[in-house]
Formats: C-alpha cells, structure tokens, sequence
C-alpha cells in the first residue's frame, strides 16, 4: 500500500510540473510546443502506437519516414499491405503495424477521416487501448484523460512511495495518476509525466536534485527513492530453437511472406523452419539440397520466449526447376545487393548479415 500522503497537494504537483515542462520539454516530430494549440491527431497517434516499448531514439526516424510518405491517415489507409509491413521492418511487435493499418482504414472509411476526439470513441478503433485513447484525447483534443505509461508509473509509484510491487500495482498506479491529472493543459501534463520519467526520474540514478516535483515525492522521503517500483521476480522466458534457410540462386536469395497471423505476420522474411523446444536441424528446408551449416547462428529475445537460429546455408543452381520450394505459393527471389529493401524484421535481417559473412559477401 502507499505511504500516508495525506499532505499531497494535487493542484501543486500539476503547477510545479507543467512550470517545468513550460521550460524543458523534449522537442520532438509529433509534438506541438507547451501550452500551444494541439498537434495533428494523427500524428499523435502514429507516434503512441510506434512508442509502444520502443524508445523515443528509434521511433524518430521510423516517424519522419512514415509522415512523409504517408502524410495524413487517408494516404496511410490506402498503402498496401506489404508496403506498409516493409517500412515498419526493425520496430518490432509486428502486430502495431497491423493494428495501424486497420485503424487508419476505420478511421478513413467510417470517419470520413477524422479521428474521434473523445476515450470513449477511441476505444471502438482497431487496435486502440486504454493508453492510446487517453494519449490521443489528452494531447491532440484537450480532453481530461488518464495517460500512464512505463515512464508515468515509474513517477507514479515514487512519488506515492506505492509498495506493491509491478504489475499487481498498475490499478492502483492509474488511480494515483488520476487524482494528480488536472483539468485544464491534461495533454501537457501528460507529456511532461513523460518527460520526467524519460530524463529525471530515471529506472537506475534518477536525478532527484533537480526534480520539479520533489517537495511532493514519497520515495525521497524514504531515502531510497530508485528502490522504487518494486517489481515481482521475472520469470525465466522459454528457450525454442530454430533454423534459417539462406538459399542463393544467381545472385539472389529466396525469401517468403509469413503467415499473415501470427509473430511476425504478413512480413518478408527468410524460410525457416519450425521453432520447437530442441534444435530442429534441417527440418522444413525449402529444397532437398546439400545444406550447410554456418559456423554462428543468431539470438532474438522476443515478448514470450527466447530464440537460438541455426542458419543452413545453399545453393540453387541457376536453371534448377521452383517445384520442389515447400514455399512456392510465396517464395520471392530478392536480389542480395538490394537485401536492405526487403524490409526483413530484426532476427532475419541479423541472419541475413550472418550468412553473408559467412558465404563472402561482406
């Protein structure tokens, strides 16, 4: 439970942050200036959904490319499928990018291309949750919402000196937030909650010096104030094993489209087989060839488990007849010299760099 807080003065906190914020907030692509008119909701929501456990560094650049290609919703609903999976290569959870992609066609076909501007409406859009409408409605609307992230639960948890460790305290850790979000500026208090979290109050080392919000904070009354959140043991994720087909064939290698549902759906991708709980070895090889195998596989960390790839590495010869690829509906023969516009996720791109390293071509 919290420490008794008795003494906290919400209004308080919210004038001493957003004074803050008036003069420090992080300059960023989707951002409007403090206590200015409200940013392009779309481009608030693009950026909630990249944000999404990416780093603001790596969204950036994903952010700039995808406004300028795709400058409002209406053009972002009518890019292709595979346009758009391609461009989002590298950001990872590939299910954001399918979400995105529903809820700009909802929202160009049964909105006439205007976001809802209430949580409530928000909430009916594909793939939009409790943080994303808040996000919007707060930020591009204006509205008084409840806007908790990772940033804001880590403010949340010290500034009430909450003892419940993660993820048992996020009801109360939302509740917390709501009683200290003002009615008026809730979009840049939203952000300057961000903000604090992302530059003072850090996990490891938080700058407690300098923070606007001190004289409020229950964790430095404690004395250890980055004790805090306290978080429940992890546990360990499951391993599974994998191997990774590099097949070359006059200059190209034979990649796939992945399922469309399921981890990495709808993306470009190298063959693989299955991901089991023990090494898989050549099983499901695209063709009964003289595989052999690299010296050095790669790792990936996904959400739910951890992965070890093989990769088998071949090669076709050039007339070699396409009947025998267990891949044939989509198998795609992409140049090696162009690989980098595949738009191959994380794992396969690192498997790709491997390969060619391996085989002499870089």
């Amino acid at each position: 439970m919290p420490v008794d807080m008795s003494d906290q003065n919400s209004p308080e906190i919210a004038r001493d942050l957003l004074a803050w914020y008036d003069r420090h907030a992080r300059v960023l692509p989707w951002r409007s200036a403090p206590n200015t008119k409200a940013p392009d909701p779309y481009r608030v929501w693009l950026s909630e959904v990249m944000l999404q456990q990416t780093s603001t560094v790596a969204v950036k650049p994903y952010f700039e490319v995808f406004t300028a290609r795709w400058p409002t919703v209406q053009a972002l609903a009518a890019a292709a499928d595979s346009d758009l999976m391609a461009a989002w290569a590298g950001l990872g959870y590939y299910a954001r990018a399918r979400n995105l992609l529903a809820c700009a066609r909802a929202v160009a076909t049964e909105h006439n291309g205007i976001f809802p501007n209430t949580e409530a409406e928000l909430l009916t859009l594909p793939g939009v949750g409790r943080y994303t409408a808040a996000a919007v409605a707060a930020i591009a609307f204006g509205r008084r919402a409840v806007v908790v992230d990772g940033n804001v639960e880590r403010v949340v948890a010290r500034l009430f000196a909450v003892e419940t460790p993660l993820p048992a305290a996020k009801p109360a850790l939302y509740d917390l937030a709501g009683s200290i979000t003002p009615d008026d500026r809730a979009g840049d208090f939203a952000q300057a909650m961000m903000d604090l979290g992302a530059t003072i109050c850090t996990p490891r080392s938080p700058a407690c010096t300098i923070c606007p919000i001190r004289p409020h904070c229950g964790a430095v009354k404690t004395g250890v104030p980055a004790l805090y959140p306290f978080r429940a043991a992890r546990k360990k994720k499951p391993q599974r094993y994998g191997t990774i087909f590099w097949l070359e064939r006059d200059g190209a290698v034979l990649t796939v489209r992945r399922e469309d549902k399921g981890l990495l759906g709808g993306m470009r991708a190298l063959p693989t087989g299955p991901w089991t709980d023990a090494p898989p070895g050549l099983e499901g090889a695209p063709f009964a060839i003289d595989w052999t195998m690299a010296g050095e596989g790669v790792s990936h960390v996904f959400t739910h488990f951890a992965l070890d790839l093989a990769i088998a590495c071949g090669t076709l010869e050039k007339d070699a007849g396409e009947k025998s690829c267990a891949t044939e509906a989509d198998g795609e023969w992409w140049p090696i010299d162009g690989l980098d516009a595949a738009g191959l996720p994380t794992v396969f791109a690192k498997a790709a760099r491997r390969a060619l390293e391996g085989r002499g071509h870089g």
